[in-house]
């Protein structure tokens, strides 16, 4: 009976356009165990189908709608692409070379295919975490074109309580408004909405207005165009002002992200590159007016920059969601210490990478006098002190938080020993410099290649290790990223090197 209504009020062309209004955005929807607008949800939803936070030129929530209705008799024609990464799961579906996805109804001929080929790995590698998020994502199709991957709130006697879509809409419901209005669907999805406010409040909306805003999308414009005038304008209050504004959009932007997931901005990949950029930027803009000294501020905007560029570019390797905590993280004093200190011990040491390969460039390509290398020299060190005390600071600080949560101060866990590493890494190279038997024409190759124990502690353990008890921090799909980045910078200190052996090697 609701399929004839939904048929007779309104018709198939019409439909998508009458029902799934723009107004259903705002709409609250439970869903990973928070609550969050619609639009949230069927971005998020098509960003873990497709790759896309948008399906054709047709706004996200517009698709979801449509594809919830499919189960009651209302045809939304919408076939979605389904991401497939692995080149061996490519194979076993046999995807066009040079394709990266397959529409869901050719897919799915191939479930029991995906299914016995994920049931005959023993070892969990990548080959089979692709199959089962592959699964995972057909799964995901079925349940929204079953009306089964939107909930909406029903309030009765002051409690709200959350159903499906094919829950939620009920004959006796349609029956009840169409009485009141033409357009019985549109005031019943209203209603429900008045009603979850009065009694749970609107604060989901906050998260509608962070992600129409997108804070961070113009941090990256606004710091692209400082990182111009710090180079291009020598007055230091031109650069310091604009890295200013960079400061105040990224902390209206973390401000929201914790108001919204009620926790510090520092739980997963994405937010530690966003915590870690600004930062940087904050340690930059102190050093800058401390020291005099713009090359700090450069290399604060710059890497700024580059964390920016992948919290916006890079959503397949950072998801970009605000998801619950673990029970691991949920203790808010060992968040705002250790996480945080280790972070910023990153930034202060990614400070004296940028600013090491910025010095080298220089050197290889224009030269630098000795009074100019002695300063740039300094200006490492002394990124290099602050990110080391940091460091062990965020260390000792982890081996509480570790007994306070696994009852062991230290295990030889992979993040605990890669963070050791760098540590000791980092204080031979500090402790050379101090002895002088590092010369200041290694310092610069030394300092810039000890990051890559920085990236193989900060990324390489969550995307190729992937094993330990820091598993709430593990993800997918940067190997590539980190490979890339260890070929370059590698093959750039060699470049470097064999360019000045004699004096390198003397």
């Amino acid at each position: 009976m609701l399929k004839f209504l939904l048929l007779s009020l309104f018709s198939v062309s019409a439909f998508g356009q009458t029902l799934c209004t723009p107004e259903l955005a705002t709409m609250p929807t439970l869903s990973g165990g928070r609550v969050k607008p619609l639009v949230v949800l069927a971005e998020e939803t098509l960003r873990f189908v497709t790759g896309k936070t948008q399906f054709g030129d047709e706004p996200a929530t517009m698709t979801f709608c449509r594809l919830s209705f499919d189960a009651m008799g209302v045809a939304s024609n919408i076939d979605l692409p389904v991401k497939i990464e692995h080149v061996d799961v490519k194979k076993l579906v046999d995807l066009t070379p040079g394709d990266d996805s397959m529409v869901a109804s050719k897919l799915v001929n191939y479930s029991e295919t995906l299914r016995m080929a994920y049931a005959g790995i023993k070892e969990n590698n990548a080959y089979k975490k692709e199959i089962n998020r592959v699964m995972n994502r057909l799964q995901t199709i079925d349940a929204v074109k079953g009306s089964q991957g939107w909930t909406l709130p029903e309030v009765q006697a002051g409690k709200v309580k959350w159903l499906p879509l094919g829950e939620f809409l009920t004959e006796q419901k349609i029956a009840v408004l169409k009485a009141q209005s033409a357009d019985p669907f549109a005031l019943l999805f209203a209603n429900a909405k008045k009603d979850y406010i009065a009694a749970e409040g609107d604060t989901f909306m906050l998260e509608h207005t962070y992600h129409k805003a997108r804070p961070f999308v113009w941090a990256l414009l606004l710091s692209v165009l400082a990182l111009g005038l710090a180079f291009a304008v020598k007055a230091p209050w031109v650069g310091l002002s604009a890295a200013g504004l960079v400061l105040a959009l990224e902390l209206a932007g973390m401000v929201l992200r914790i108001f919204i997931s009620g926790r510090a901005p520092i739980t997963n990949m994405y937010e530690t590159v966003m915590f870690s950029g600004f930062g940087a930027l904050i340690l930059s803009f102190v050093l800058m007016v401390w020291k005099k000294e713009r090359l700090f501020l450069i290399g604060g905007l710059a890497y700024n920059v580059l964390c920016l560029m992948m919290m916006k570019f890079a959503n397949n390797m950072l998801d970009p969601s605000i998801s619950p905590l673990v029970p691991v993280l949920r203790d808010n004093f060992w968040l705002s210490t250790h996480v945080t200190t280790i972070i910023l011990s990153y930034a202060a040491l990614a400070l004296s990478w940028i600013i090491a390969n910025v010095v080298l460039v220089r050197q290889t390509f224009k030269g630098s006098t000795s009074s100019e290398t002695r300063t740039q020299m300094e200006q490492i060190y002394t990124c290099m002190k602050v990110g080391v005390v940091l460091l062990a600071a965020g260390i000792i600080l982890g081996g509480v938080w570790a007994d306070y949560s696994w009852g062991r101060f230290w295990g030889w866990d992979p993040k605990e020993t890669w963070s050791l590493i760098v540590l000791l890494v980092y204080m031979a190279i500090l402790h050379g410099r101090y002895s002088n038997w590092i010369t200041p024409v290694r310092f610069a190759p030394l300092a810039a290649g000890a990051f890559m124990s920085v990236m193989m502690a900060w990324f390489g353990v969550n995307y190729i290790l992937a094993s330990g008890l820091h598993s709430y921090g593990f993800s997918e799909g940067g190997a590539i990223f980190l490979g890339s980045f260890f070929a370059i910078q590698t093959g750039f200190l060699i470049f470097v090197v064999l360019k000045d052996r004699k004096a390198f090697f003397k």
